[in-house]
């Protein structure tokens, strides 16, 4: 289904094309707030994201030279690249004919065109600001192409478009949340076998999103490190992944311990959400978040602080979202007083980090479509 247009973000975008509103066509693609599950994806684990209601859009009118150019309003430069995939511009630009070639893997037709980007998705924030970019670059190329392509195959070929243009190892989930998003539902995903099933975010449950300040990229972290070392432990263990691991096997890895704890916080969250256990939900948020710092060694004092914060400002649970290294807290609470919480907590943590945070409240929303 598409999404309603708004006319103020096409005719911006519209404006950077120099082309009129109704020459253009566009699609959206969701960032994403994974609540629970982090770091299990590439180990073939079982996560609990949602879409959010913060998008990256792209919006396109065709050319007929040969040459494909993009401008972002948010990053610098024109990318230009030519019908052999050269490409001119800043490193973003990457993702441009990598995104027109797996369109054509796909099975659209080769096009050529101009097309203009936007997104509310923060960047280095942990919310997979280039997840969604990368499924809108593929579905705008697919459906300017002449296909609409099944979502589950649009995922996978916009992971293989962010791996090819950053060199950065990352995993399904991002991808599939952003393709695959239910409004209104988290996703139960598993990384192995790649289903997904909704799972309903109560009414009585608010999401709260609070950037840290620090800004992270994954090719400048220790994402690639914890990635190898997690395959190394499950090679030692002669095990396809570390899913398969059992508790007393990785009782002395740190690492791997992570993984097969908090692949069981998954599944205990989704059972706290049917039940409306919103108790139960913070303590399993918090817990994760403590495996993420003592043994996974991806969070920050001013991750920790930001947390604590939220947590005596009356959030039921918080956690680092995202690979970690900085970026985004998640938390959750009651949505009468969670701008409350949003306030008081990011006062006590600018007040005693220096940092300047930023908080939303987020909904989870429907995955990527023609806009």
């Amino acid at each position: 289904m598409s999404e309603p247009r708004s006319a103020d973000r096409l005719a911006t975008l519209a404006a950077a094309l120099d082309a009129p509103v109704g020459s253009l066509a566009a699609v959206r693609a969701p960032g994403r707030v994974n609540l629970i599950g982090e770091h299990v994806d590439y180990n073939d684990g079982v996560v609990l994201p949602m879409a959010i209601d913060r998008d990256t859009l792209v919006a396109w009118r065709a050319r007929p030279d040969g040459r494909t150019t993009a401008r972002s309003l948010e990053l610098p430069g024109l990318v230009e690249c030519s019908a052999r995939g050269v490409t001119t511009g800043p490193t973003w630009g990457a993702f441009v004919p990598a995104a027109a070639r797996a369109a054509v893997g796909l099975g659209a037709v080769p096009v050529a065109l101009d097309l203009a980007i936007t997104s509310t998705v923060p960047a280095g924030g942990g919310l997979s600001s280039s997840a969604a970019l990368g499924v809108a670059l593929v579905l705008a190329h697919c459906i300017a192409g002449g296909i609409d392509p099944d979502r589950r195959a649009l995922a996978l070929a916009a992971r293989a478009v962010e791996v090819a243009a950053t060199g950065v190892p990352v995993g399904t989930m991002d991808q599939l949340a952003s393709a695959l998003g239910v409004a209104d539902h988290a996703l139960r995903i598993d990384c192995r076998d790649l289903g997904v099933e909704p799972v309903a975010i109560p009414d009585g449950l608010a999401v709260l999103v609070v950037h840290s300040g620090i800004e992270r990229t994954l090719a400048g972290s220790e994402y690639a490190e914890r990635r190898d070392a997690c395959e190394a432990a499950a090679r030692r263990l002669d095990l396809p992944a570390l899913r398969d691991a059992r508790t007393e096997q990785v009782a002395d890895d740190p690492f791997a311990r992570h993984i097969v704890a908090e692949i069981a916080r998954v599944d205990a969250f989704v059972a706290a959400l049917r039940t409306g256990d919103h108790l139960a939900l913070g303590r399993i948020m918090l817990e994760g978040h403590a495996s993420l710092r003592d043994d996974f060694g991806v969070s920050l004092p001013e991750i920790d602080a930001l947390v604590d914060a939220l947590v005596a400002a009356g959030a039921y649970g918080a956690r680092i979202t995202g690979a970690g290294f900085g970026g985004c807290v998640v938390a959750i609470g009651d949505p009468d007083g969670i701008d409350a919480i949003a306030a008081s907590a990011t006062d006590r943590y600018a007040t005693g980090t220096g940092r300047s945070p930023r908080s939303f409240v987020v909904r989870a929303a429907s995955g990527a479509a023609p806009y």
